[in-house]
């Protein structure tokens, strides 16, 4: 089995998530009491906020490059950043590790296409609706993403900074964003990202008007595939 290298913290509420998630996975195609050979490097959130709001991209590729050359000299056979946001960065912190970076956009437009799904409404922070990185990396992989209008995407973006990563998952917040799904319905969406980590503690991707991709499990799956070797994962799963 390889290592996991997740870079966490980003929140550590999302960051618990993959932690259960991959070792779930593990136990359940190894069996008995197995679980995954990972290591994480939480960082302060804080911290990484504070460059978000600055702006300072480069100081943030910088702040996780080291992190990630910490977890290849620990062992880690893969590193991944356990946030969408931060995928902005993503080529610039692959670039300082040379094992292999596992992207969270390219592994969600994996799921859709398997899915035969080609505009799909993007729910995530204003950094990743609003910079284009995410939108313009599913072009290129043939994927047309849809995001709300500016009311929306503040209202998505404080639910998720304000309450999510705070720990607080509210009813009332939750049917916001059911309203805003319906409106892309309406606008020819056919399937809903849950492009920040945190939204599966709020939303239930099989319980959407459309169907729902969970970046957190997508990205979670894909390390266990990198850890134990994709033909095993699909014999196991068999």
């Amino acid at each position: 089995m390889e290592t996991i290298g997740l870079i966490g913290g980003m929140s550590f509420e999302s960051s618990a998530v993959y932690y259960r998630l991959v070792n779930e996975m593990v136990r359940a195609r190894k069996g008995g009491l197995a679980s995954a050979e990972l290591i994480l490097h939480s960082v302060n959130f804080e911290d990484v906020v504070a460059l978000q709001k600055a702006g300072d991209w480069d100081g943030a590729a910088r702040r996780l490059g080291n992190v990630a050359e910490r977890l290849q000299a620990g062992g880690a056979g893969c590193i991944l950043i356990c946030t969408n946001t931060m995928h902005l960065i993503a080529d610039e912190v692959a670039a300082q590790v040379s094992v292999p970076l596992i992207n969270i956009i390219d592994e969600t437009a994996k799921s859709l296409h398997a899915a035969g799904r080609k505009r799909p409404l993007l729910l995530a922070t204003r950094y990743t609706m609003e910079h284009g990185f995410y939108a313009d990396r599913m072009k290129r992989l043939g994927l047309d993403v849809m995001v709300p209008d500016a009311a929306d995407r503040t209202t998505v973006h404080d639910i998720i900074f304000n309450e999510l990563c705070a720990g607080r998952v509210l009813g009332s917040s939750r049917e916001k964003l059911i309203d805003i799904i319906d409106r892309a319905v309406d606008n020819g969406a056919d399937s809903i990202i849950l492009g920040c980590t945190e939204i599966c503690l709020i939303l239930d991707p099989e319980r959407l008007p459309l169907p729902g991709f969970d970046t957190t499990a997508i990205h979670a799956r894909a390390a266990v595939e990198f850890a134990l070797g994709v033909d095993e994962v699909n014999e196991e799963a068999a």
